[in-house]
């Protein structure tokens, strides 16, 4: 398998401060990665690394075989699905569902006088579909619920047909109802063979979808682990990687965690 994303001595500054330090880290074709981390851990950074826009201070970068720096980032982008809430204040509120989710075929946010295939019509209605927003179509994205507009963000990330789709924590200020449903819904995506490959950032394992392979855990700008799920997904990894005591388990397809007991 080829690695769609590659990361080799990676280190961003700004201001003098670290994001990410000495990062190298690669993504295979078909693989769907996780990356946890506290706050400030450096988790968006190697996200907007993957997504083009944000370039390394040191180390070299390479994104579907582009080295940045090297490539016309405007020819790489649209091969890169994203979802997260960076994007989601750019789509305007007024826009209907539809609406939203067509505009990713030009690379826009907002419609203007673009005029759209059938062939477009029917690819965003196959991905709200899955999504479950078949009935929102006609919706104002700004009068959704925030489950609602993760959904069809990331039916908006898919609709060039993306070899890399990245989420960025989107299960972020869903109730426990809203969190379950995604989950259900990115499992059963990360399940399919010809999805493309996923990074997924997160602080909660819970939220981690059955399907997901891999996962990263990142520490003041420094890569802990890196690797299979089954292996590195423990107890003493997300300990040290969050800075207390905590116990992973496993239920069925699904990842727990919690504190141990004071006293």
């Amino acid at each position: 398998m080829s690695d769609v994303l590659e990361l080799v001595d990676v280190s961003v500054v700004r201001e003098g401060r670290a994001l990410v330090e000495d990062v190298s880290w690669s993504v295979k074709e078909g693989e769907r990665w996780v990356i946890l981390g506290p706050n400030g851990a450096g988790k968006t950074t190697l996200l907007n690394l993957a997504s083009s826009y944000l370039f390394p201070t040191s180390g070299t970068a390479t994104v579907l075989g582009e080295r940045l720096g090297r490539v016309d980032v405007f020819e790489l982008r649209p091969r890169i699905g994203m979802s997260g809430h960076a994007l989601a204040e750019k789509l305007p509120p007024g826009q209907t569902v539809l609406q939203t989710v067509l505009t990713a075929a030009y690379g826009m946010t907002a419609g203007w006088r673009e005029q759209y295939d059938q062939i477009d019509r029917d690819r965003a209605l196959a991905f709200l579909d899955r999504l479950g927003m078949n009935d929102y179509l006609d919706r104002k994205f700004g009068t959704l619920s925030e489950g609602e507009r993760k959904r069809t963000q990331i039916a908006r990330a898919m609709m060039t047909d993306p070899e890399l789709l990245l989420l960025d924590e989107p299960a972020a200020g869903l109730d426990l109802g809203g969190r379950e449903d995604l989950v259900r819904r990115l499992g059963r995506l990360a399940r399919d063979p010809y999805a493309p490959s996923m990074i997924m950032v997160t602080h909660h394992v819970e939220e981690i979808a059955p399907g997901f392979t891999h996962v990263l855990m990142i520490r003041q700008g420094k890569v802990l682990t890196a690797g299979p799920v089954e292996t590195e997904l423990t107890s003493a990894n997300l300990s040290r990687c969050f800075g207390l005591p905590l116990v992973v388990e496993r239920v069925g397809d699904r990842w727990t965690a919690q504190g141990l007991p004071l006293g």
